[in-house]
């Protein structure tokens, strides 16, 4: 039970500029059940982030994804790794349409509180990273009693700089010895069993992401299946319950195990049984036979199960793709259930839906806009921080989605005719 209080990042795609998404909760008085008190702060479990095509939606996604997968993987691109591996280190994209910032690193940082210390303590870690590796890295530890935070460790390439005082004099000296440029000093150290490094990285490692924007992510998630899936009743029988509350004509999945020419390579064929409309028995379809919102919420369900029994974050591109808005509503209540998500599980998700914003469903500052201006410069902020033309701030008891879609709150497309379909 992590929960995410903040990401910042910047120089990242279209976010030029230092941009924050930000868990804890304002002083608003709406939909006060909501809040999760733990580290002495007051956390949100949902962000919904709104905008138009191109405005950059999916790069705040892809941000904190590109943070998480540098944290688990950057062990592979030090200079021992194998040639292969260590020719993966990616540079993060920068804004290059600044001459400035296409050349300057790129900043990545997490705040986060661990419920289940007796302190409460919270974590700020991140780093920043150019084409040549890491240049900073740094890891702060708050108590939720402390006035201050207690520096773990940071480190700087451009001043030499390697400050290790929050660790063992052993510890110091194999963690000096082994780090290279392109490694993190999480990975590095989780790999040593170096406790409160290891810490960090499975943060990181709860974190779950989807795309259905993609199509190859998009056909791999669609054939991933429960753990357990063939083999336990029970699973299946949560699967159909999960199920029930969209579509309550699956009552149950038959599954067969087709074995391939390997001991390992096997695949499942699975049907879903269905009651006859007169009666008489079941009938069953194939599983890819059912819609493509069915198929969705299927795929869904594996990252969902797991996010509320760790506690973690999950992170979905595109969740309005092929579900109905009410199915969208059902999905994210989810998550403000506190029944349903005991452990503090988060949604962090991006949507084109602006009937969301109007289901008197979420509170001002889970509600988020990404809007790119003429330059080319992506911004993202909330609508509880958002001030129109009067400097005044939205009340709770405005239309949100009808401001919305007339561009009181900025992020939807400049609307033109195609005129290139014109006739001559």
């Amino acid at each position: 039970m992590h929960m995410l209080l903040q990401f910042n990042f910047k120089n990242f795609k279209s976010f030029r500029d230092d941009t924050t998404l930000d868990m804890t909760a304002t002083k608003i008085s709406e939909y006060e059940k909501h809040i999760a008190r733990v580290g002495g702060e007051q956390v949100l479990p949902i962000a919904a982030i709104f905008g138009a095509n191109a405005s950059g939606k999916s790069n705040v996604i892809e941000a904190f994804r590109y943070m998480h997968e540098y944290v688990i993987f950057s062990l592979n691109y030090g200079g021992d790794a194998p040639k292969k591996e260590r020719d993966g280190f990616v540079r993060p994209t920068p804004f290059v349409f600044d001459s400035n910032s296409k050349d300057a690193e790129s900043f990545f940082e997490v705040y986060f509180t661990d419920e289940t210390d007796i302190k409460e303590k919270t974590y700020n870690y991140g780093f920043t990273i150019d084409s040549e590796g890491v240049i900073e890295e740094w890891l702060n530890v708050k108590a939720k009693t402390a006035k201050e935070s207690t520096k773990v460790f940071y480190r700087n390439r451009k001043t030499d700089e390697l400050d290790l005082s929050g660790f063992t004099n052993k510890v110091k000296d194999n963690l000096a010895i082994a780090l290279e440029r392109e490694t993190l000093l999480v990975s590095l150290g989780s790999k040593l069993k170096v406790e409160k490094l290891k810490f960090i990285r499975d943060w990181f490692i709860k974190n779950e992401f989807t795309n259905f924007g993609k199509p190859i992510e998009n056909f791999f998630l669609s054939n991933v299946v429960p753990e357990n899936f063939a083999t336990d009743e029970n699973v299946r029988k949560k699967v159909v319950d999960y199920l029930s509350a969209f579509d309550n004509s699956i009552v149950d999945f038959k599954v067969e195990v087709i074995k391939g020419e390997t001991e390992d390579d096997e695949k499942l064929k699975i049907d879903a049984v269905h009651k006859m409309v007169d009666g008489n028995g079941f009938g069953s379809i194939p599983l890819q036979q059912e819609s493509a919102g069915t198929l969705k919420m299927f795929a869904l369900y594996p990252w969902v199960n797991d996010i509320l029994q760790s506690g973690g974050v999950l992170i979905v591109d595109e969740l309005n793709a092929k579900l109905h808005p009410l199915l969208v509503r059902v999905f994210t209540q989810t998550f403000l259930n506190k029944e349903l998500n005991p452990n503090n599980a988060q949604l962090i998700f991006t949507t084109h839906d602006s009937w969301q914003l109007n289901a008197n469903l979420l509170r001002r500052d889970e509600i988020w806009f990404t809007e790119k201006q003429d330059n080319g410069i992506s911004q993202l902020y909330s609508l509880a921080d958002f001030v129109d033309e009067d400097g005044v701030k939205i009340r709770k008891d405005e239309n949100y989605e009808k401001n919305y879609l007339l561009g009181k709150y900025g992020a939807i497309p400049t609307l033109k005719y195609f005129d290139l379909f014109k006739e001559e």
